[in-house]
């Protein structure tokens, strides 16, 4: 039996990132994923899956020395918000609002994964791609898993591997869930504009359509609608689709060629407990959200610099203290902006006129409400909580 301190069941966006901070408190770290990662070429074309990087998960990317690596393959910043429902009644939140260059950043997922292994090389984290991992024993000793045809023995066990989370169904863990009545529909287009700086996104009784900027004069128009509509859409050659986002999105800076798109069922999943014994569940495989303000994976690295500052501060020795300590602190804030986004979403998914009118006060009252909206952003920043 090999042992380690701690194993990851999950090598993408978050279990890279808990890898590497514990890496780096000189703890023994195994990491599990079930696929390697395409390496970067400048050549590719953009992927579907992005995220919109707040300036905290910017600032522990940095601590967990792999923002260098991601910032030198590709990613777009960005400095304006825009949120509406009437054009002429917008709710901007900007950078220059709280003095700094950008709020964030548009990244593939796969880039930020592949910067966060290079670094987990550098750290000593040890990295197996595999096709079977069993949990054997989780008890107030540590945790046993079958990995493949080898057995490994850790004194922690953080659960990462994503909303359909297999280890977490092997803890037994429940979860509450449900469908949103919305599909979303990712399309990646290549402008003839200048390169984009504001991510904005109008609401429709139908549901809200977005634009994220991308690198190199590339964005990524984000569609919800019906599942019906959304299986519509995908039926449509480019020149169909082209001509359906002309007429019904919201206008585009200029004119644009669609390079690729698919569709994302919408889901909302809070697993009842985060800890068992010695195993934690963090990101999606503890919680995923309504992704109308781009905050799932930062929600994800709040995880990770909780659980990676309570392990460090109380220590293996007092593994069940840090670990209820986490719990504590981060379930109540991811259930807290799951609530939030689902009001939203629920305010501004429908055509009803009282709300109509609610929604223009209310988007009209946040965008002069100074101290206020500062703290909305702050808190969007990840700077509070």
């Amino acid at each position: 039996m090999e042992n380690f301190d701690v194993v990851v069941v999950g090598g993408g966006m978050i279990g890279a990132a808990s890898a590497q901070g514990f890496a780096q408190q000189g703890l023994s770290v195994l990491m599990l994923e079930s696929y390697q990662p395409k390496a970067f070429d400048t050549s590719q074309a953009i992927d579907l899956r992005v995220s919109a990087i707040s300036q905290a998960s910017v600032n522990l990317l940095k601590q967990l020395d792999a923002w260098s690596a991601i910032s030198a393959m590709r990613l777009c910043p960005y400095q304006q918000l825009q949120v509406w429902e009437d054009p002429q009644n917008k709710l901007i939140f900007d950078c220059a609002q709280l003095d700094l260059p950008e709020l964030g950043f548009m990244v593939e997922n796969r880039i930020i994964q592949l910067g966060l292994w290079q670094a987990n090389e550098q750290a000593g984290v040890t990295r197996r791609i595999v096709h079977n991992s069993q949990l054997q024993t989780n008890t107030a000793e540590g945790v046993s898993l079958k990995i493949d045809d080898t057995e490994v023995f850790a004194k922690l066990m953080v659960v990462a591997d994503g909303a359909n989370s297999s280890m977490r169904q092997q803890l037994g863990l429940g979860i509450s869930a449900w469908d949103y009545r919305h599909d979303c529909f990712a399309i990646n287009i290549k402008l003839d504009a200048p390169q984009q700086t504001a991510t904005w996104q109008q609401f429709y009784p139908s549901g809200p359509r977005a634009l994220l900027p991308l690198a190199e004069q590339h964005a990524a128009l984000i569609w919800y609608d019906s599942k019906d509509t959304i299986r519509g859409l995908k039926q449509l050659t480019s020149n169909q689709l082209k001509h359906r986002i002309e007429a019904e999105f919201p206008a585009l800076p200029g004119d644009f060629d669609i390079l690729n798109s698919a569709s994302f069922p919408l889901t909302r999943r809070h697993v009842n407990q985060y800890v068992k014994h010695r195993a934690v569940v963090i990101g999606d495989a503890a919680h995923t959200i309504n992704p109308l303000a781009g905050q799932g994976v930062n929600l994800g690295y709040r995880d990770v610099k909780c659980l990676l500052e309570q392990v460090e501060h109380c220590g293996l020795e007092e593994l069940d203290k840090a670990l209820r300590r986490f719990e504590v602190r981060r379930k109540p804030d991811n259930l807290s902006m799951q609530t939030s986004m689902d009001v939203f979403y629920l305010m501004f998914s429908n055509s009803l006129s009282p709300l109509q009118q609610l929604r223009k006060l209310a988007i009209k009252g946040m965008q002069h409400s100074g101290p206020i909206k500062n703290w909305t952003l702050k808190y969007a920043l990840g700077d509070i909580g």
